[in-house]
């Protein structure tokens, strides 16, 4: 079963659960242990979409290929 995470190749960002709010809107974080693991591409797919600008070129990483 591949995981993933959500990369920005802009800025090195990954896109992750905000913890300061209730609602877990997304958010930009530093650290790989911050970003939020992903089962499937669907659901990267979907947060691109709905909440990456198109500077962050954001891309899909499998954990399990690095």
């Amino acid at each position: 079963m591949s995981r993933y995470v959500i990369q920005s190749a802009t800025t090195g960002a990954f896109l992750a659960p905000d913890p300061s709010t209730g609602f877990g809107e997304p958010a930009w974080v530093m650290l790989l242990d911050e970003a939020g693991v992903l089962d499937d591409l669907e659901s990267c797919a979907e947060l691109i979409e709905d909440h990456c600008e198109p500077f962050h070129r954001a891309k899909a990483i499998d954990l399990h290929a690095l």
